[in-house]
């Protein structure tokens, strides 16, 4: 981005920057997974295995660890969530499984599912050994557009069930949000190139990258080469504040911002304001700010539309700000960016109340100064790359069955392309159950 006076580089010394972005949740050591693990109940009926979009066997794998046997326990975990290392870390627990758990009471707090997630798995990617093989070979070559968890997520199944895949991604690096869209102190030191790394170790995985669907391949030449498709293509497109001033010099698009950080080794050379507002309810907006301000920003506000019960970011997501230093503002809705040519000067703001239940913005308004914003107000499936091809897009998504079919036969869909909820949790469960959707289909086919 172009930059302005007060939107520099380099405002924490390279020993602080390295503290600020380093894991932010360290590991349990091995003492603390067995002292955690031994408190779960192993229910039978267990509600955190249901309220894990991959249905994980979790008392399965915590009597895992409990017993010692941390091989199996990896193994239970990633026969269902291949993605298990980075789910661990960067899910909202507290609303999934750690909701469920029969002793998140208020007299009690649940199983660390998570962190216990988080120790099998680290263990496994540490003895670098694939724990899943090939089944025979089918002589099936599937072809998967985008690199993130559920193109990875469906090449990975597909590969244990004997085919050829080729992973088609339109960046330089594979890894989908993980690699470009989370905040580098939930997946430290290059965590998400050592996870796809381990998935592509099952072998039968090739990556092509830098090829973008619409512009270096399409569907209509991917259907007619391969034996299925399955497309993983995420969101591309980013919501617009639609209000006066927002193309000036300091403005910039959260998801930019967090790219930078994730692409810099250091941090040292990726520029942040004295005063930053965010614009945004999402993880995307949690995840700039607090950036933002371990960069060295000296006031980063994070303004919402509506009350924190409404944020798509969870309460804790929202503690986890705030313990950072970042002021939230509820019930703002932006009206104006204000600047000249040399950058932002301020954004104002209506404040907005409930009336016969919906949002009015009709309480006045305020102005904060900021020399940086940063918009987070949601991103957008692009559909223009599959404009030519007879694929029905509904509610401004791939639409599929539960299995992850398209209108289109021989053409899948998961992930954020498709409706639901955007977790990397549920992209893994859509690329797996499309996979098992793939083989099931072509097998029905007698081919």
């Amino acid at each position: 981005m172009d930059q302005t006076p007060n939107i520099t580089a380099n405002r924490l010394p390279p020993d602080m920057l390295a503290r600020n972005f380093s894991d932010a949740h360290p590991p349990l050591t091995e003492g603390q997974a067995t002292i955690e693990s031994d408190r779960c109940y192993f229910c039978y009926d267990a509600p955190c295995i249901e309220a894990c979009p991959t249905g994980i066997d979790i008392p399965g794998f915590i009597k895992k660890i409990s017993t010692g046997n941390i091989p199996g326990s990896a193994r239970t975990i990633l026969e269902s969530n291949i993605f298990g290392g980075s789910c661990a870390r960067v899910c909202p627990t507290e609303i999934l499984c750690e909701g469920k758990c029969v002793r998140n009471t208020q007299e009690d707090r649940p199983i660390q599912i998570g962190a216990l997630q988080r120790h099998a798995t680290d263990w496994q990617m540490r003895a670098g050994a694939q724990p899943f093989s090939r089944a025979p070979l089918t002589g099936k070559r599937i072809a998967v557009v985008g690199a993130g968890p559920a193109g990875l997520a469906c090449a990975h199944r597909l590969a244990m069930q004997g085919h050829d895949v080729v992973v088609f991604d339109a960046r330089p690096r594979a890894g989908g949000l993980n690699e470009y869209g989370v905040a580098a102190y939930k997946l430290a030191d290059e965590f998400a190139q050592k996870e796809v790394a381990f998935v592509l170790s099952i072998g039968g995985i090739t990556i092509e990258n830098e090829m973008v669907l619409g512009r270096d391949i399409t569907l209509a030449s991917l259907r007619a080469e391969y034996d299925a498709v399955f497309l993983g293509i995420g969101h591309a497109g980013v919501r617009a504040l639609g209000i006066a001033g927002e193309y000036f010099p300091g403005v910039r698009n959260a998801v930019e911002f967090i790219e930078d950080l994730r692409a810099s080794p250091t941090k040292s050379d990726v520029a942040v304001g004295r005063r930053v507002v965010v614009i945004g309810g999402g993880n995307t907006a949690i995840d700039a700010a607090v950036q933002a301000k371990r960069l060295g920003a000296e006031e980063v506000t994070l303004v919402y539309r509506r009350a924190a019960e409404n944020m798509s970011a969870t309460t804790v997501e929202q503690e986890w700000a705030q313990t950072n230093d970042v002021t939230i503002r509820y019930w703002s809705a932006p009206m104006r960016i204000d600047g000249t040519e040399d950058g932002v000067a301020s954004v104002t703001f209506a404040r907005g109340v409930v009336k016969d239940g919906r949002a009015v913005y009709d309480q006045g308004d305020y102005t904060l100064e900021a020399d940086m914003v940063l918009k987070a107000v949601g991103q957008l499936f692009l559909p223009d790359p599959l404009a030519e091809d007879e694929i029905v897009i509904e509610g401004g998504r791939i639409r599929v069955d539960a299995e992850g079919r398209t209108t289109m036969t021989g053409v899948y869909a998961g992930g954020d392309c498709t409706a639901g909820e955007d977790l990397t949790v549920a992209a893994v469960r859509d690329g797996r159950n499309a996979a098992e959707a793939i083989t099931a289909d072509l097998m029905k086919a007698g081919n």
